[in-house]
């Protein structure tokens, strides 16, 4: 679905809970592109408006014409038009832009009570907008300014059938759809309006048009941080109109979004705080294709992960110093640990209900196949075969990261998890051979482990493939593994929530130290260790 474009015609709130600045976070939050066009800058905070600076009105038509003659305009929204010069050349540019979708909030006073629009130009506002408005979204104070000045009779509602009197009389003025909003009356259970604090239950907004009534309620709240609640209503209904819904859909959602922004705000300054706009928008903390880079990042991730990488271990294959007995404890346990790995994406191929996910998991299997061949040469030069291997009993280490974590994490979990519960592996082994290998300490000469390091390798295989620089050269399968499991994990990640993204990154923590387990084990040979 393309976005959908949203063109706010309103003034600036430097505080930055109401204005164009609440528009383009709620325009945002629904997923459209929102352009401007400013009338007015205020200075104004959660206590009031301190000065206000206005555009003057041809270059305000100068922001509207760029706007729409190069974006183009699904829905035009307006605010604070300041003046009775300004509407006039709104509805002018409206008219000669054939816009057929506007959503106009008759902003006149703000919520701390400062007075947005002369009254001199409420007549403009009535004649000259309201007839090409397709929702109006008064308050009750600004709903009896408009009938009053066009002469209609103007009393206070005392309850719901008020409410409705009131919508009807001020859509006889002309907008196609008028939205009262009811948030300036609390109502008793009854619907009643009430100035007992403990009888207030109900809100009450009343949408009407093509002949229809459409009551939408919601339970009273009693908050102060109601900063900006109209003009973010204004700009999501804006935004679901420019979405594809119909108009009744629109202003029901967007009730239940305010509703749900002021239920979810903080406080914010001294006086009438602005409502939480982001509530239902869930913002990863990592841009889509870094997911890995953001996880080792993090800071609960750096010690476990720096443990992993930098274990003695570690430094004894870079020297060269490991013993022998060690290594070779651990190429068994490799071994068996790889069968489990295979058997781990097995699993991860049925958790899948994508073909293409399916296929990939499935070439990790064939990948692990390959490789466990090349581990079955590679045991050669150390005295070790394979049936070994195979009769050798499985290190608790390994039996605790691969049969008990990875496969009960398989089995419980879906199969971004059991990706996550493999990684520390795949990317810890890449991690640790691109450093040891470009680090000029490293031995390299009579190191016997040096090409296990070398086998680890990913970019020198996969750069020389793509590029082609050697026609005989391909991928190790250990630098084939690490980048499918990583597509396969970069591919999930923008889809998790960012609860699922906290979960997931546990997991990892939890796998890297079972990893670093088998670092550890065959300290002393035969006997398994963590660290």
């Amino acid at each position: 679905m393309a976005q959908g474009r949203v063109l706010v015609i309103a003034g600036s709130d430097s505080s930055g809970g109401a204005g164009l600045e609440a528009d383009q976070k709620v325009i945002g939050a629904h997923g459209c592109y929102a352009m401007t066009a400013t009338t007015a800058l205020t200075a104004q905070n959660t206590l009031g408006v301190v000065d206000i600076h206005y555009t003057p009105p041809p270059f305000i038509r100068k922001l509207i014409d760029a706007c729409i003659s190069d974006i183009g305009v699904d829905v035009v929204k307006t605010g604070m038009l300041a003046s009775a010069e300004t509407i006039r050349v709104v509805a002018r540019a409206l008219q000669e832009h054939h816009v057929k979708l506007t959503v106009v909030d008759p902003v006149m006073v703000s919520t701390s009570g400062s007075r947005l629009l002369p009254i001199e130009a409420i007549r403009e506002l009535r004649e000259d907008l309201l007839p090409h408005t397709t929702v109006l979204t008064p308050n009750v104070p600004e709903a009896l300014l408009l009938l009053s000045d066009a002469g209609l009779s103007a009393e206070a509602p005392r309850n719901v059938n008020d409410l409705i009197r009131v919508a009807k009389a001020v859509h006889s003025l002309g907008p196609k759809f008028v939205l009262l909003k009811g948030g300036h009356l609390p109502l008793t259970r009854d619907g009643d309006v009430t100035n007992i604090a403990a009888d207030r239950v109900l809100m009450v907004d009343i949408l009407y048009g093509e002949g229809v009534i459409t009551r939408i309620e919601s339970a009273y709240q009693n908050s102060k941080n109601t900063h900006g609640t109209g003009c973010s209503l204004a700009s999501a209904i804006a935004s679901n109109l420019a979405n594809g819904l119909d108009v009744v859909r629109a202003v029901k959602r967007a009730c239940r979004y305010v509703e749900a922004g002021i239920k979810t705000s903080t406080d914010l300054g001294h006086g009438n705080g602005p409502i939480n706009h982001f509530h239902s928008t869930y913002t990863l903390p990592f841009t889509p294709g870094r997911f890995i880079e953001y996880v080792l990042e993090r800071p609960d991730v750096q010690k476990p992960w720096r443990d992993h990488t930098e274990h003695e271990f570690v430094s004894g294959l870079a020297d060269g110093t490991l013993p022998v007995e060690r290594f070779k404890y651990y190429l068994i346990q490799d071994y068996l640990f790889l069968v489990q790995f295979a058997r781990a994406n097995a699993l991860a191929a049925y958790k899948s209900k994508a073909i293409e996910t399916i296929a990939e998991a499935a070439k990790m299997v064939e990948h692990i196949h390959h490789e466990m061949a090349l581990h079955v040469d590679y045991c050669k030069g150390f005295g070790i075969t394979k049936a070994e291997m195979e009769a050798s009993e499985e290190s608790q280490a390994c039996t605790a990261y691969t049969s008990r974590y990875v496969l009960d994490i398989g089995q419980s979990e879906d199969f971004f998890a059991l990706q996550i519960a493999l990684a520390p592996c795949l990317v810890g082994y890449y991690t640790i051979a691109k450093r040891l290998h470009s680090d000029p300490k490293t031995k390299r000469d009579g190191n016997p482990y040096w090409k296990w390091i070398e086998a680890y390798v990913a970019d020198e295989y996969v750069d020389a493939v793509r590029v082609g620089s050697g026609e005989n050269e391909q991928p190790s399968p250990m630098s084939t593994k690490f980048n499918t499991c990583k597509e396969l994990i970069e591919k999930s990640a923008p889809f998790q929530s960012p609860s699922r993204i906290g979960e997931s990154v546990k997991i990892f923590i939890h796998a890297t130290k079972l990893e670093t387990g088998l670092w550890s084990m065959g300290i002393v040979p035969g006997r398994s260790g963590g660290s």
